[in-house]
This record gives C-alpha cells, sequence and structure tokens, in this order.
C-alpha cells in the first residue's frame, strides 16, 4: 500500500525550477533513498514533503489525504537532520522524551506496546537506538555517532508514519557510518518503519534502501533497486555520478561495439548504432595481450587494488585487480574487456 504519493509536485523560486514535475511513491515500510549532487532538489523535496517549503505546483499525499493544508506538527511525519538539533541545555532523556512531548504522547506506544510514562517510553528508545540507561548524560558529553543515536530516539519517538532523514551521517567518519547504516536497516525492518531519506553519498544509500532515486537537476534521472540502479545506469550522468568513468562514444554492431579502446564486447541484445559505453572497472582484466596500456596509479582498497592505466589509444582507463601481482606503477600491461561489465548507455539528452 502506498504511503507517500508525490504528484507532479515543482517548486520555483524565481524563474528556476529547483523540484520539477517530480512523481514519486513510497510504499509502506519501504526505504527510499533519494540520492544527487548539491543543487539537485533532493532536500527541497523532502522539506515539501515535511511541510516546509511550499509547492508551485503538484500535490503530496499522505495514505491519499492531500496535504496542501495540513501543518507541520499535524503530518504525522518525523525529520532527522543532519546536524542533529539537540537541545544542548538538556539531557538525553529531555530531548527524547520533547517529541513525545509535542505530539501528546504520539500515535501509539512505540514497538505496539502498551502506552506508558514518558519515562518509560524514552528508557525504551534508548534501548533501541544502542543507548540504554544514558537519560542522565549530557549532550556535550557525548560523541557525534552517539549524538545521531539520541536525534534518532527523539525522531521515532512519536511513533511517525514517515521518518525522513536529512544526510543522516554525513557528519560522522566513514567507519562509524558504515556501522550505524547496518544498524539502522536492521532498525528499521524490525520497527516496519517507512522511511525517505537524501543523501549524496551512494554507498550509504545502496546499503540503507530497498530503492534509490537519482535526481539531476530537480527531475529523477533514475529510480530503481539499488542493484537495478548500480546494474543499469539510465544515463551517463547516473554512471558518472555513482563513480564510474570508464565512459567513451561507440557504435555498436552487433556483439561489438568500436571504441577508442578498440572493439569492445557488449551483452547480447544491446542496442546497435551510435552510442555511450561504460566499462565497470571491474570488466577490464589484465592479461598476455590485448590493449597495451601502462600503469599510471595503484590504490589498495582492502579487497582490491584499483588501478589508473593510460592506453595507447584513448581516454585513461579504471581498472581492478586482486592482491596478488597488482602491477607496479610504470609497468606495461595488456587488458582485454568483459562483456558482462559493459553497459550501452542511451546517447547523451
Amino acid at each position: 500500500m502506498t504511503l507517500l504519493q508525490l504528484e507532479g509536485v515543482s517548486v520555483r523560486f524565481g524563474e528556476r525550477a529547483v523540484v520539477d514535475s517530480v512523481d514519486l511513491a513510497v510504499a509502506e515500510h519501504e526505504t527510499v533513498c533519494v540520492l544527487g549532487p548539491s543543487g539537485s532538489g533532493k532536500s527541497t523535496l523532502l522539506r515539501v514533503v515535511a511541510g516546509l517549503q511550499q509547492v508551485s505546483g503538484g500535490r503530496v499525499l499522505l495514505d491519499g489525504a492531500d496535504q496542501a493544508a495540513v501543518p507541520v506538527h499535524r503530518r504525522g511525519v518525523g525529520l532527522m537532520f543532519q546536524d542533529h538539533q539537540l537541545f544542548p541545555h538538556r539531557d538525553v532523556g529531555a530531548n527524547v522524551s520533547f517529541g513525545l512531548r509535542m505530539r501528546g504522547g504520539g500515535r501509539g506506544a512505540v514497538l505496539g506496546a502498551r502506552r506508558g510514562s514518558y519515562a518509560d517510553r524514552v528508557a525504551e528508545l534508548l534501548e533501541l537506538v544502542g543507548l540504554p540507561g544514558a537519560q542522565g548524560r549530557a549532550v556535550a558529553s557525548l560523541s557525534g555517532g552517539e549524538q545521531q543515536r539520541v536525534a534518532l530516539a527523539r525522531a521515532l519517538a512519536p511513533s511517525p508514519r514517515l521518518l525522513m532523514l536529512d544526510e543522516p551521517l554525513g557528519q560522522l567518519d566513514r567507519g562509524l557510518r558504515e556501522r550505524l547504516v547496518v544498524e539502522l536497516r536492521g532498525l528499521f525492518s524490525r520497527l516496519g518503519t517507512t522511511v525517505l531519506a537524501v543523501t549524496h553519498d551512494q554507498g550509504e544509500a545502496f546499503a540503507l534502501a530497498d530503492r534509490v532515486v537519482v535526481m539531476r537537476d530537480g527531475r529523477i534521472a533514475q529510480a530503481g533497486t539499488p542493484l537495478e540502479v548500480w546494474q543499469r545506469p539510465a544515463s551517463e550522468f547516473v554512471a558518472r555520478f555513482l563513480g564510474f568513468e570508464n565512459v567513451v562514444p561507440a557504435t555498436v554492431a552487433g556483439p561489438v561495439a568500436a571504441t577508442a579502446w578498440g572493439r569492445v564486447p557488449v551483452p547480447a541484445g544491446s542496442p546497435e548504432g551510435e552510442q555511450r559505453l561504460l566499462v565497470r572497472p571491474a570488466g577490464v582484466v589484465l592479461c598476455e595481450t590485448g590493449l597495451p596500456c601502462e600503469v599510471v596509479s595503484r590504490t589498495f582498497r582492502g579487497t582490491h587494488v584499483a588501478l589508473l592505466l593510460r592506453p595507447e589509444n584513448g581516454p585513461v582507463l579504471e581498472a581492478e585487480c586482486g592482491l596478488a601481482g597488482a602491477p607496479a606503477v610504470g609497468e606495461k600491461v595488456a587488458v582485454t574487456f568483459s562483456p558482462a561489465e559493459v553497459v550501452v548507455l542511451p546517447p547523451q539528452a
């Protein structure tokens, strides 16, 4: 069942369309992450749903009801910001209970439990986010990750029908972000929470979301499961936003494409003619004979080595190889291409 429905939503600042005729549906218990570079309209979209930004056109519906005349505090949504926005003069317990007091205790007890006192529910929420017994701690004594957990507990306190996250982990170090993403996904799954999040970090979005939405210039460039978007970017923009740089013009004819790198095999059934070709780094295979290249740089990535190669013909190539036997900078190598890691992109708009 659809919980959130956006129908032709637009936001204009003067002549500029920050959000441009966006249609989007979010199902109950689904986690959707909106991705995009700065200025793509993703945070404005979140503010529209929360009621913090008026629309220039279109409708926002929650449970099928138009929200045009519904004020922020009546929408039954929770909002968690990147900078926590905790009250520094209140302790942890008071910060979490603030949401309960503003909403009169919420729409129901947390996890469906019997409604109890504010203190009982605060304790339950802190247990839920991994901070048991932290009610009396000062906000200033908390680490960044702990502050994020308190902010999450406060957002969950009134049992919102929709939880919205605005760059929720953006200020945390990478290791902590990766741990919290796993915890958040498990938590939302246990609670059955419906989540709409915005982030510029595709790794974070892909780990957290059931579905990702990539925005460009106020419009949706692609929407799908993380696997669908990763395996089949809908455009060169999406491919490059995801971090893929091996994109070149190509002329596809049957099972091969003519490119600046020579003939590259393509998946069966690929569209023919003038196209754009993406070769993922995993599809650039080191071999005995093939396209001659020189290793320009190599970067250790934990499970593999990332290589930057300069071919005799064509632009530089990004490649991956195993840790054992990785070539050194300046070494001469040869490469071929794996069709399983090649994507024929539509021509640029």
